[in-house]
């Protein structure tokens, strides 16, 4: 994992706020996807803010897109915002159809 990523796990009812911060790379996204794993089952819907990351490199990207299936059953309840949301959004859209 990139050393200065960390991602807080917030609860607001059954909804769950992951806010990420530092760069993501493929163990940034590894951790991203245990995260969904492990509370996505239980959250009518997930936020994950992403206005806290500085870099996210390719090999983050690619690795969060292939590992994603994992947590496929939760992709619709799924909203990021912040200003890297579009580059988590827009290659998810396309693996969930």
């Amino acid at each position: 994992m990139a050393s200065n990523f960390k991602i807080l796990v917030g609860h607001s009812e059954d909804r769950i706020h992951l806010r990420m911060y530092g760069d993501f790379d493929g163990s940034s996204a590894f951790e991203l996807i245990h995260l969904l794993r492990k509370y996505g089952h239980n959250a009518s819907k997930i936020h994950i803010h992403t206005h806290g990351l500085n870099q996210i490199y390719p090999f983050g990207m690619n690795t969060f897109i292939k590992s994603f299936g994992i947590v496929n059953e939760c992709v619709n309840r799924i909203a990021f915002s912040g200003d890297k949301a579009p580059d988590f959004a827009k290659p998810l859209s396309y693996t969930s159809l």
